[in-house]
């Protein structure tokens, strides 16, 4: 899995872009900076977003040369992102120590371990923020894994995040316009929900 993550950061061009997702761009202004925790992160576009809006960023991927590219792009926007070559099995951070995590087209096998494995991780009335793609994506040539069972549907997610409060889950479909590899209409699932 990491070679072909590798592969596909190798090239000079950042594959997702550079600016952060909408959703996200929409939804991290109006909290408080604190902690922020963003899993299988990629190129940094989140992560360089967040800093510059003063989190205290920190972030996991499996791609040796995504984090290359993060680093680049932070180091371009003069802010500092503590990034961790790790896969979701190995990531570890203290319980109660962030207070959002943000995930982003994150789609796994191991998707309901990892999602409560993350939630050990938040801070009580600490935030998820979410976005990836509906099981109706399978559906449409325009990003996201090929497998079903990778994709989402709101009775997972509602069933991952249980354990959140005022949980929030709206399908939605939408154009993404997000590099070369997220083009186009789509269906996907945005998540918020507080600890």
């Amino acid at each position: 899995m990491n070679n072909i993550w590798n592969e596909r950061y190798a090239q000079e061009e950042y594959v997702y872009g550079k600016e952060p997702n909408e959703f996200f761009k929409r939804e991290l202004p109006k909290r408080q900076p604190g902690k922020i925790l963003l899993p299988a992160e990629g190129e940094g576009r989140n992560a360089v977003y967040a800093a510059k809006l003063g989190w205290d960023v920190y972030a996991f991927d499996s791609s040796s040369e995504a984090i290359k590219k993060a680093e680049q792009l932070a180091s371009e926007n003069k802010v500092e992102i503590k990034y961790m070559l790790s896969s979701f099995e190995d990531s570890d951070y203290p319980n109660a120590f962030f207070d959002l995590i943000g995930l982003f087209y994150v789609h796994t096998f191991s998707r309901d371990v990892n999602h409560k494995k993350l939630i050990r991780f938040l801070k009580p009335k600490g935030t998820v923020i979410l976005e990836g793609f509906s099981k109706d994506q399978i559906n449409n040539n325009t990003g996201g894994p090929r497998k079903i069972e990778m994709l989402f549907s709101e009775e997972e997610l509602q069933s991952d995040f249980a354990e959140l409060t005022e949980l929030k889950i709206r399908k939605k479909n939408l154009h993404l316009n997000e590099g070369k590899h997220h083009q186009g209409k789509s269906s996907v699932l945005r998540l918020i929900g507080q600890k």
